[in-house]
Order: C-alpha cells, then structure tokens, then sequence
C-alpha cells in the first residue's frame, strides 16, 4: 500500500495565511490594534445580551466607528461576537395573520365610552397626561402564571409583577396594593390613563378605575383589537422580557425577586428613543421615587446590564 505524504511550503503557508487575512479584513479601517481593543470592548457587553444602542450610548468616546460600520464588521466576522449574539438581529417568525375582531368583543359593554378614539378624545382634551400602557406576558402554554407589565409612556419606565394566573381579581389586586402604597393622590398623579387591550383580565373596568371604597384613581380605555401598535411602546418592551425569558419558557420557578432583577436590567438599558438615556435616568426626573422602589427595582451600571436567561436562571 502506498502512503499519501503532503509536503509543507512554508512560503506557500505564509502566503496564503497573509491573503485570508487580508480578505478577512477587507473594509476595515482599524489597525489591528485598533480591531483588538475594539473586541475587547465590544464582545463582553454582546455576550451580556447588551444592545449595541445600549453600548453606543455608554461607550461612545471609546469606540473608533459609527454604529453601522460596527455592524458591517459583525457581518464580516472580524470580531469574536457574531451576528447570532445580536439579539435584534436573529430571525423572528413569520407574524400570523391579522385576525378580524368578534363583534362580541367589539360590542361588549366594558368597552362603552372606553375605546380608542374615546382615548384620543380624552388625551386631546389633556394632553399633559402621562399615559400607562397595561399588558400581560403569558409563560408557557397551559400554565396560569404570567406577568402583568405597565409602562410609563413619558419615561419608557416598566413595572412587571408576576401574578398567579389571567383572572381579573388578580389584576385588580396589583393595582389596589399600588394604590395602598404609594398613597392615593400618587397614584392619580401617576397612573392617570391606563390604555391596555381587550384581554379577559382587564374587563372589570369600573373595578380597575376605582379603590376598594369607590374612589376614583385612574380613566381605563382600550385599544382597537388585534392593533398591538396602539400599545407600541409597551409591546417593544416586551422584547426585553423575552431576551431573558423566552417565549414559551414556564414561569413556574421565578419569584417576584427574579422579575425584579429582569426589569431593573431591563430599565437600565439605554435607548435610541430617549436620546441615549435609560427608562431609569427619565423616571428620575419624571416619576415620583416611590414607584421604583416599591416594585424592588434599582439602578444597574451599564456594563453590568444583563439581558440573557442566565440572568435569573439559578
């Protein structure tokens, strides 16, 4: 039997080895040393879960480029993060079709007086109001556990509570254990307008506008169904949740200290939409100090922000 021997050409080794690298680095204008410190900037924060509109915001006298030459080097795979570490850009699923809304859901009494162009009616005539966008975050399917999430319009800032299932008395206990805490007239103040959807959980409206002795705290409206986007803000924050709780993950082994955590990486992540700020830098100037703190949630250095299951998976 004859043996198959391969001759090794330094040169020839060399060569090549110089014209990867070279193609390699085809459009870079970085020096190689410039590339390194680059990479050792950028790929821990990627490996976080880290925005690059968060890392922008954080680190923009350190970085050598504009944000979409960094991309054009994620694509050319000239750092040790990759594409696949960018969370906004993974393939999201084909959407399902738009579905058509029932007239029982179009019709029903709790929507009387409370739908979206009586919001905008209402938000015309005071628009000075801040608006709190109202949802729920299901866990995986069949289970009853899920989050209720609230967001501040103005500030971007998140409340999420865990809640044991989709039962309307469990949304309206969150809201009267708000209203207890933080005092009635704060709360009037702060969650003047709720605009949410047209859930199940959310049609005891009177019950959600009042206190537990008839009290007004709060205006209920709904949005349009099937239209998410009436709700965007709201909606866009719950990317978030899913970067550290997937969709279709169970819920059933976090504890209201483990959504805490979440959200207060969560709102210490900076955003395009507010000039580089965080939910937390805005709620500062805007929200009353209480409703931070009273929702377990502090302020999280940028580089520390962690937006990966790891995050609260023990």
């Amino acid at each position: 039997m004859i043996g198959l021997y391969v001759l090794y050409d330094a040169k020839h080794a060399q060569r090549k080895y110089e014209k990867h690298l070279s193609e390699s680095r085809r459009g870079v204008s970085l020096t190689v040393e410039e590339l390194a410190a680059l990479d050792e900037l950028i790929t821990p924060l990627v490996l976080k879960g880290q925005p690059l509109s968060h890392i922008f915001a954080t680190h923009k006298d350190e970085i050598p480029c504009c944000r979409r030459t960094l991309y054009n080097y994620f694509d050319k795979r000239v750092l040790t993060a990759k594409n696949i570490d960018l969370p906004r850009r993974v393939r999201y699923r084909k959407r399902k079709v738009k579905k058509e809304p029932s007239d029982k859901i179009l019709n029903g009494a709790f929507r009387n007086g409370r739908t979206y162009k009586d919001f905008e009616r209402y938000m015309e005539n005071h628009p000075d109001l801040d608006v709190v966008e109202l949802d729920t975050v299901l866990g995986r399917q069949g289970t009853k556990r899920r989050l209720l999430t609230m967001l501040f319009r103005k500030s971007h800032f998140m409340l999420v509570f865990l809640i044991p299932d989709g039962k309307q008395e469990s949304v309206i206990r969150v809201l009267d254990d708000l209203t207890q805490k933080l005092t009635l007239p704060v709360f009037q103040q702060y969650f003047p307008v709720i605009l949410t959807d047209n859930g199940s959980e959310f049609k005891l409206p009177d019950r959600m506008e009042k206190t537990v002795d008839g009290k007004n705290r709060t205006r209920v409206f709904y949005c349009d169904p099937f239209i998410s986007g009436q709700k965007g803000r709201l909606e866009k924050n719950h990317e978030f949740i899913r970067y550290v709780i997937p969709k279709g993950k169970s819920l059933a082994k976090y504890t209201q200290y483990d959504i805490d955590l979440m959200t207060s990486h969560i709102n210490s992540t900076a955003r395009d939409g507010l000039n580089g700020k965080t939910p937390f830098d805005m709620a500062e100037l805007l929200l009353d100090k209480r409703i931070p703190a009273i929702a377990g949630q502090f302020k999280v250095s940028p580089d520390e922000v962690m937006l990966k299951p790891e995050l609260i998976n023990r």
